[in-house]
């Protein structure tokens, strides 16, 4: 079910006319309409994927009461837990990459063998969200077994924080030690935060059905033939347009996410913070897609030793969270590579702290060339996320580097609303990151009446300028 669909507003009227008078009933109640929603939100889809989120919860569940039961054999339960979770990612998400890669690698040796014919037909689907449940299943076990989390022994509570339909596909990830609190009582909510959770939701669909949908055609037809042209301005303007597609995008699923969760008396965590300011690698990562970066801190880099074993092997640590990270978006190569090039990103600036230098650099000029290097670096990088193959990434790399002039731009239509829709993008986003819609100013009662007329105008522009309907770019992963 599409936040961005007439079904899902339909879904979310009945969900939001009912909270009330159940939130007025027991906890198991409460937690049951909460499962039960989100699972026919999710299997809306394919309601076959059902037996699948709730397998693995269930894996997690147990294995968090036997951890707390048995603590001599948590360490089993713990690998229990891992199997199930990162056995079904690589059977659903993985095997055909996986298939495809030993054919290959076998016809090399003149052995011709299919490996792909013998994957079955229903792992050739992959299930929505598969990637952030699991994720957010694991954490649950692995915390439980570190001692930083307690197991809930009713499992209508633990579904509801597993399936919570808000987050459940694209997230944020949501770490139960923050979630299964909040789901056991029951908060009032403020006017001042259903307020708040309107405006993220307005925010939200304008981000995604406004600008993101409105740019994404002129970066589709561009990667449709990358022969259509070779002309780098064209090129730099179509991979800045998808730099500031997939983050429209994908903070617009967020902010939704999280203006649905204020009105349900719950809290989600911010989880993009102006990445395209960013002046140095790592602060792009404090600031992109935080809820999944601190996952991989957490869960990948630390354990496997983060930087406490010297400066080689803290880029070591660092290289395979990169690595790991870009494969766990998609299983294609151009995945890995983009996680890579965002790892020797990361090496190349703790060697050198060229940032820092260029920081101390007066008037502002050190942070702007800063700012430069970092947008470069990641535009570079998306060319390898975007592409749909390593050929197609290196004509598209080769184009923006070759200095060509020509003033070839394929469907000068499409060119010429993506234009638009990223130059208004730009002056959004400085509009919301100077602070200008807070209207600091004005007395309450103004600013409230100013923030009444922005939100009409905003509705008005979402009814009469939104784009063709476009799935959520994170679906597919």
């Amino acid at each position: 079910m599409l936040f961005n669909s007439l079904i899902f507003l339909i879904f979310g009227l009945a969900f939001f006319l009912l909270l009330p008078k159940i939130n007025k009933q027991s906890n198991n109640l409460r937690w049951l309409f909460f499962t039960i929603a989100s699972f026919v939100f999710y299997g809306w889809w394919d309601w076959r994927f059902l037996f699948l989120i709730i397998g693995s919860g269930l894996i997690d569940y147990f294995a968090g009461l036997f951890i707390l039961i048995n603590p001599k054999k948590s360490k089993t339960f713990l690998v229990i837990s891992l199997i199930g979770n990162l056995g079904s990612l690589a059977a659903f998400k993985y095997s055909a990459f996986f298939a495809e890669n030993l054919s290959t690698l076998f016809s090399h040796f003149n052995i011709n063998i299919s490996f792909q014919s013998y994957i079955p037909e229903f792992m050739g689907i992959l299930p929505i969200g598969i990637s952030f449940y699991t994720f957010q299943s694991m954490s649950y076990t692995i915390d439980i077994y570190r001692g930083r989390l307690k197991p809930t022994k009713n499992i209508l509570h633990f579904f509801s924080y597993l399936a919570l339909f808000p987050q459940l596909v694209a997230g944020p990830i949501v770490r139960a030690r923050d979630l299964l609190p909040q789901l056991k009582r029951v908060r009032k909510v403020s006017t001042i935060e259903n307020w708040n959770g309107l405006h993220l939701i307005i925010i939200g669909f304008f981000k995604k059905v406004v600008l993101a949908d409105n740019i994404a055609p002129l970066v589709n037809y561009a990667f449709s033939d990358v022969n259509t042209s070779n002309s780098t301005l064209y090129w730099w303007i179509v991979m800045f347009g998808f730099a500031l597609q997939i983050y429209f995008d994908f903070s617009g699923y967020s902010d939704i996410a999280r203006g649905l969760a204020k009105w349900m008396g719950l809290h989600f965590r911010i989880n993009f913070n102006h990445p395209y300011i960013s002046t140095s690698l790592k602060d792009f990562w404090t600031r992109w897609h935080i809820s999944l970066s601190t996952w991989f801190r957490d869960y990948v880099y630390i354990p496997i030793g983060g930087s406490r074993k010297g400066k080689i092997r803290s880029h070591v640590n660092m290289w395979i969270t990169m690595v790991v990270s870009g494969f766990w978006h998609g299983a294609a190569w151009t995945f890995v590579i983009w996680g890579a090039l965002h790892a020797l990103y990361l090496s190349l600036e703790r060697v050198f702290k060229y940032h820092l230098l260029l920081n101390k650099i007066p008037l502002g000029i050190g942070r702007g060339i800063a700012l430069l290097l970092v947008l470069f670096q990641v535009i570079i990088a998306w060319v390898f996320f975007r592409a749909e193959s390593f050929s197609q990434a290196i004509s598209v790399i080769h184009n923006m580097l070759s200095f060509n002039n020509s003033r070839d731009f394929g469907d000068y239509s499409l060119f010429k609303l993506g234009l638009t829709y990223i130059v208004i993008g730009i002056l959004i986003e400085a509009f919301f990151f100077f602070g200008l819609n807070r209207y600091k100013p004005f007395s309450k009662r103004t600013r409230k009446t100013l923030q009444t007329i922005q939100f009409i105008v905003i509705i008005i522009v979402i009814i009469f300028f939104r784009g063709k309907g476009e799935e959520f770019i994170y679906f597919q992963f």
